[in-house]
């Protein structure tokens, strides 16, 4: 566990060098995280742990992307399919290195009523992060037209790729390592991931909705219904909610 409490505080670190200091070293900070994570497996021979540690290469590789991608001029809802895209690539190659299936994965739909209500979960936890955050919209007016396509690529990009990469990926190498606890450990990744905010209290509400979004997936079996919710979460932050709520 100490192994990983480290990595924990190292991702902290690039994400508070990244917010506070300069965007580069942070690039710089993750690259070296990035390279312990590929490392460290081929040093020792506890399978379990370098399941998890090779999981977390995920992490450096998400803030890199993002951080290093030349996104000026492009339109900011653009931004989403083409970070995430590499992101969802790396993430295919890394479940065919680990032999993860369908099923551990959650890549099914469970029971879709229970799934479809966890979904519209993200309406009201959409509505309560903007009333933490406040930011602007990624639309400039509130119509059906104008929102369709942004839901679309939110519900896809942060919610569909992000949550297989956290509650699938990690969550999976993580509880293998650590049980319950595991679930607690990538809770605490993602948040730290957040840190960009600059808003503690979003940390902690992230937090919270990560540790039950692990718990639902690992109930359900099903990352399907988490998935919708991350992604309305965000639609309601990034698009609706800056109009009904300002």
């Amino acid at each position: 566990m100490a192994t990983f409490l480290i990595y924990l505080f190292c991702i902290a670190a690039a994400e508070v060098t990244t917010v506070i200091i300069d965007p580069i070293w942070g690039i710089v900070f993750y690259f070296f995280i990035l390279v312990a994570t590929l490392l460290h497996p081929a040093l020792q021979d506890k399978r379990r742990t370098n399941w998890l540690v090779l999981s977390l290469s995920l992490v450096p590789i998400i803030r890199i992307i993002s951080l290093a991608m030349p996104l000026t001029g492009i339109p900011q809802i653009w931004w989403y399919p083409i970070i995430y895209l590499p992101l969802l690539v790396a993430t295919v190659v890394l479940i065919r290195i680990l032999g993860y299936s369908r099923s551990d994965l959650g890549l099914n739909w469970g029971n879709w009523l229970v799934q479809l209500v966890i979904g519209a979960s993200g309406i009201v936890l959409g509505l309560i992060e903007y009333m933490i955050l406040k930011p602007e919209s990624l639309v400039t007016e509130l119509t059906l037209q104008s929102i369709l396509l942004p839901a679309f690529l939110l519900i896809i990009t942060t919610g569909f790729v992000e949550e297989l990469i956290f509650r699938g990926v990690l969550q999976r190498a993580a509880m293998a390592s650590f049980n319950r606890l595991g679930i607690v450990f990538i809770s605490l990744v993602f948040a730290i991931l957040h840190i960009g905010f600059l808003s503690i209290i979003d940390v902690i509400f992230v937090f919270v909705i990560a540790l039950l979004f692990g718990w639902i997936v690992k109930k359900t079996g099903s990352l399907f219904g988490v998935s919708l919710a991350h992604g309305v979460i965000n639609t309601m932050l990034f698009v609706v909610a800056p109009f009904v709520l300002s």
